[in-house]
C-alpha cells in the first residue's frame, strides 16, 4: 500500500515537472478561467434577481453600502447615497424641466468632474441613450459627433460653456436644446439645470415602458476613426455590465482605492474606471518624473491599464517598487479583449486554451498592403501560425455584439467580416495586427488603421493630414506615428518655407493639442503605391533621428509657440528622457 501510494506520488511529481516544462502558464490560465467563471455566474445570478444593466449594478451598491465613499474629487468626498440622489434630481430636471423621455439620444460635454457621473446617470435614469463627447473638441468635430449620434439635446459643463461660442447659431437653427451644468446662463439659448435641481425630488423617477434590454445600446463613446472625423461607437449595456468585471480580473477587491487618470468620455474610464482602475497610461509620465525617496514608501498594489511599452514596464517596476501589472487590450465596439494575468513584461494578454473559452478569438492572414484578409479557393479566410502577425477577429455573438456606428452603416459593415471559416458566421474585425508567440503569449503589433496613440488618445492621421493640407505653403502631408509620438511629413509649395508660427497658431484653432505632430520631416515628395496610397512603412522605420534621415526635420516647441530644427543634442535629451515631449 505504501509503494502503491509512493508511486502515486512520484507520478504526480512527473506530471508537474513535465506540466512546468511543456506548459509552464497552465495553472495561470486556469486560475483565470476559473475567476472568469465565478465573475461570469455572479452576473448571472444579479441579472435573475432583476439586477440587469451597468445603472442597476450601481443602484444596488447605493442601497447596500450607502455611507462608503463612491467617488473622491480633490478634497470633497461623495458617498453612493450621494451620487444616487443627486442623479435621481437630475432625472427629475430632465423628465420635468427638459422634457426628455425614454429613447431620447443626449450628448454629454463636462470635463472630469462628479457632476459627470451624476448627470450621465440621470440622463440612464431617463432611458436616454448618452453620447459623451471630448471636452477638447473642436466646433466643426462637435458640429459633425451631434449630427452623427443624432443627439437633439447638449447638456454642457459650466466650465466650457465658451467652447461653443463660434458655433451656437448653428446648434440652436438645427433644433438642439442646449443646457449648462449651472444656476444661470447669461445666454438665452443655453438654459440653467442647477436652478431646479435642489428642489427635485430625490426619488428615482417612474419612467413609462423603460425596460432594459441587454442587447440594446446604452452608450455612444466616439472612436477616432480612420477616415477622419469621429465615429459614435454603440456600447449596449451587456457590453457595459462585462467592462464592470475587468478589475475584479485583475485583482482589485472592494478595500482598494482606485486612481482614475484618463478622461470620463473614454470607454476606459467611464465603464472600466467608474468600477475601479488604475490607468498604465500614467505610467510612462511617472518614470519621467525626478527621482525622489517618497516614490517606494506608497501602499499602491496594482496597477491596470493599457498601451504600455516594456521598456517603461520595466523602469516602472524598478522604481516603484513590486507593483502587480496587469496590461490589457480592448475596443470600445466590442467586448473581444486581453488581460495579462502574468508577470511576463511586453504581453497584452494570452491565446490560451482557457480563454479561447470565455471570448473565441482567431489571427488572419491578411495583405500587407490593403490588410484584407487572405481567402483560399474555397472563399475561407486563413489562420497564421505562431510567431506570425495576423488580424484578430472575434465571432460576433452574444457576449460579443456589435451593434455598429451610428449614422454610418458603410462602416459599421466594413467592420464584419463574413463567411470567414465556414458559409453564413460573421466576425467583428478589429483592425489590429497581433503575434501569438510559442508560449501563447500576445503581442501588440500594429494598427491597421491610419491611428497612432498618444497622451492616451488615439490620434486620426487622416484628421491631421487634412489640418496641415490646409496651410496655405503645405503641398502634401503624410502623417503617422513612430516610437514616442505623432510625425508629419510634408512636401511645401515652390517657393515657400515652412512657418513653424503659422503653424503652430493653425494647429492651437483646430486640434486638441495631443494630436499635434511632435515632429515635422521636410520632404520633396512623398511615396506612394501604384494606387496612390500614401507608403508610411519606411517613414515609420526611420523616426526621428537626424543621423538617419537627411531631410531637415523640426520638433514642435511649445514655449516658444513654433517648431524649431531637431538637432543631433536635442534628439539626444528626448531619447535620454532629459527632453519631455
Amino acid at each position: 500500500m505504501i509503494w502503491v501510494f509512493s508511486s502515486f506520488i512520484v507520478g504526480i511529481i512527473t506530471l508537474l515537472l513535465i506540466q512546468s516544462k511543456i506548459y509552464p502558464y497552465f495553472w495561470d490560465d486556469l486560475i483565470y478561467y476559473v475567476k472568469v467563471l465565478r465573475v461570469g455566474r455572479a452576473m448571472m445570478a444579479r441579472m435573475k434577481s432583476g439586477v440587469v444593466t451597468y445603472l442597476q449594478c450601481f443602484e444596488l451598491q447605493a442601497r447596500n453600502i450607502p455611507e462608503k465613499p463612491f467617488i473622491v474629487f480633490e478634497d470633497c468626498v461623495f458617498t453612493y447615497r450621494y451620487v444616487e440622489e443627486r442623479s435621481n434630481r437630475f432625472a427629475n430636471v430632465f423628465k420635468d424641466h427638459c422634457g426628455l423621455k425614454n429613447g431620447d439620444i443626449v450628448a454629454l460635454l463636462m470635463n472630469n468632474e462628479p457632476e459627470f457621473i451624476c448627470v450621465w446617470f440621470g440622463l440612464s435614469k431617463m432611458g436616454c441613450e448618452v453620447a459623451f463627447l471630448n471636452f477638447n473638441i473642436k466646433p466643426q468635430s462637435l458640429l459633425h459627433c451631434l449630427n452623427n449620434c443624432g443627439a437633439k439635446t447638449l447638456v454642457v459643463g459650466s466650465d466650457l460653456v465658451k467652447s461653443l461660442d463660434e458655433v451656437l447659431p448653428v446648434l440652436t437653427g438645427a433644433g438642439i436644446d442646449i443646457w449648462v451644468a449651472s444656476e444661470s446662463s447669461s445666454n438665452q439659448n443655453i438654459r440653467p439645470l442647477l436652478d431646479h435641481l435642489e428642489s427635485a425630488s430625490s426619488e428615482k423617477p417612474k419612467v413609462d415602458a423603460y425596460q432594459p434590454n441587454l442587447t440594446a445600446n446604452f452608450l455612444f463613446i466616439f472612436t477616432s476613426g480612420t477616415t477622419g472625423l469621429p465615429k459614435a461607437a454603440r456600447v449596449s449595456h451587456i457590453k457595459a455590465v462585462m467592462c464592470m468585471a475587468f478589475l475584479r480580473l485583475c485583482g482589485a477587491c472592494a478595500r482598494d482605492k482606485i486612481y482614475l487618470t484618463l478622461p470620463l468620455y473614454h470607454m476606459s474610464a467611464s465603464l472600466l474606471g467608474i468600477g475601479g482602475c488604475i490607468e498604465l497610461e500614467l505610467c510612462r509620465y511617472l518614470v519621467n518624473q525626478p527621482k525622489s525617496a517618497e516614490e517606494v514608501a506608497h501602499k499602491v498594489r496594482l496597477a491596470a491599464g493599457s498601451g504600455l511599452r516594456a521598456d517603461v514596464w520595466k523602469e516602472f517596476i524598478r522604481r516603484f517598487g513590486k507593483i502587480q501589472v496587469r496590461e490589457a487590450y480592448g475596443l470600445t465596439e466590442a467586448s473581444i479583449g486581453f488581460v495579462n494575468y502574468t508577470n511576463e513584461i511586453g504581453p497584452i494578454g494570452r491565446a490560451s486554451y482557457f480563454n479561447k473559452l470565455n471570448l473565441p478569438f482567431e489571427f488572419l492572414k491578411c495583405d500587407p498592403q490593403t490588410f484584407e484578409p487572405l481567402r483560399m479557393d474555397t472563399g475561407h479566410c486563413i489562420k497564421v501560425s505562431k510567431g506570425e502577425a495576423g488580424l484578430l477577429v472575434a465571432p460576433v455573438t452574444f457576449t460579443n455584439p456589435f451593434l455598429g456606428y451610428a449614422g454610418d452603416k458603410t462602416m459599421s459593415e466594413k467592420k464584419l467580416l463574413r463567411d470567414v471559416f465556414k458559409t453564413g458566421d460573421v466576425y467583428f474585425n478589429t483592425g489590429d495586427l497581433m503575434l501569438q508567440d510559442h508560449k501563447d503569449f500576445v503581442y501588440f503589433k500594429d494598427r491597421t488603421g491610419d491611428t497612432f496613440r498618444w497622451k492616451g488618445e488615439n490620434v486620426s492621421t487622416t484628421e491631421v493630414s487634412e489640418v496641415l493640407g490646409c496651410l496655405d505653403f503645405v503641398l502634401d502631408v503624410s502623417v503617422y506615428g513612430v516610437t514616442v509620438p505623432g510625425m508629419a511629413a510634408v512636401v511645401l509649395k515652390a517657393g515657400h518655407g515652412l512657418d513653424g508660427e503659422g503653424l503652430y497658431s493653425h494647429l492651437l484653432r483646430t486640434l486638441p493639442s495631443y494630436a499635434w505632430p511632435c515632429f515635422l520631416r521636410v520632404q520633396t515628395s512623398l511615396d506612394l503605391t501604384e494606387t496612390f496610397k500614401q507608403q508610411k512603412g519606411r517613414l515609420v522605420e526611420q523616426g526621428f533621428s537626424p543621423e538617419t534621415i537627411q531631410e531637415p526635420l523640426y520638433i514642435l516647441n511649445t514655449s516658444q509657440k513654433t517648431y524649431i530644427l531637431l538637432s543631433a543634442q536635442i534628439y539626444e535629451h528626448i531619447l535620454s528622457g532629459e527632453r519631455r515631449l
